[in-house]
């Protein structure tokens, strides 16, 4: 078995009332359902919190919890459930939580763990009664117990963001979110403008050998074409027809739509699967916009 489930699809900020009841208003947290005795997240948003209350009453799931979870990276709306994971508060469950750090005076300890102080929050860190560890991680791959291989590589983000990519069992899940395209930062300039077209289409290209051959893609894809030349270029995030243009270029089976503007209705992604969802089965590429307790089996 080789599952995940989306419990939050929102970018920016939780977005919830009747406008988004559909697809969810939720931040950013997905769960891998293996038959492994350990559970794997990636991002604590606010769907986090929904995810933890499910791993408490799911009688499939080993306990003591025994958890991987893995940040994208540390902008508030992927970190914001964190202190609402019940796990967390269990005694002998275990969190290793891995991530990149932007900045080495501030490990990821104090980013993420940080939240549990006085000044935000009622209970303190050292108050948790699971054992926590922290790893900050570089570009790399690791292995986890039981044959599951882990690899991540950074992203094009404001802040330091890495896509990770899952293997086990002959099946491919791979994320590439926060991120934008890399684009040519020399354009008008006569003397370095080739070398800048070069410099970001081999990044482009490196993004998509990553993510290439996946059974599933979740992708950010958080504007349209025309919002994002007109107002969004160099916020970090990608459009519709970008995420699909790479995963038909990465050979990729399935593709979920991911990030959603908070402004961006229920109607909104209606239409938006309504003009893709049959549109690129020729290519065998199912693309659909992801949704709260959405199950993918792969």
């Amino acid at each position: 078995m080789f599952k995940v489930i989306f419990w939050g699809v929102r970018g920016s900020i939780p977005c919830p009332g009747p406008k988004t009841a559909k697809y969810g208003g939720n931040t950013s947290s997905i769960q891998i359902k293996t038959d492994l005795d350990y559970q794997i997240i990636i991002d604590a948003g606010s769907g986090i919190r929904n995810l933890g209350m499910s791993l408490m009453g799911d009688p499939e799931v080993k306990k003591p919890l025994d958890i991987y979870l893995f940040f994208t990276h540390t902008h508030w709306d992927h970190i914001m459930g964190f202190p609402f994971f019940t796990p967390i508060y269990i005694p002998n469950a275990k969190v290793s939580i891995f991530g990149p750090v932007s900045f080495e005076d501030e490990p990821l300890e104090k980013v993420i763990g940080g939240q549990l102080t006085y000044r935000y929050f009622p209970i303190r860190q050292d108050e948790l009664r699971s054992s926590i560890k922290y790893q900050p991680l570089k570009e790399g791959s690791m292995q986890l117990p039981g044959g599951m291989i882990v690899s991540y590589k950074f992203l094009n983000h404001p802040v330091l963001c890495l896509g990770y990519r899952f293997e086990y069992k002959g099946k491919i899940f791979c994320t590439c979110f926060d991120h934008e395209p890399f684009r040519n930062l020399f354009e008008g300039d006569p003397i370095n403008e080739e070398e800048g077209k070069l410099a970001a289409d081999e990044n482009n290209a490196k993004i998509t050998a990553f993510f290439s051959n996946s059974d599933l893609l979740v992708h950010d894809s958080q504007y349209t074409t025309e919002e994002y030349n007109q107002k969004y270029i160099g916020w970090g995030h990608s459009t519709y027809k970008y995420a699909i243009t790479q995963a038909l270029k990465g050979n990729v089976k399935k593709l979920a739509l991911f990030h959603h503007d908070p402004e961006r209705s229920d109607s909104q992604l209606d239409k938006i699967k309504n003009v893709f969802m049959d549109r690129y089965k020729n290519n065998n590429l199912d693309v659909f916009p992801a949704y709260e307790k959405l199950e993918v089996e792969l």
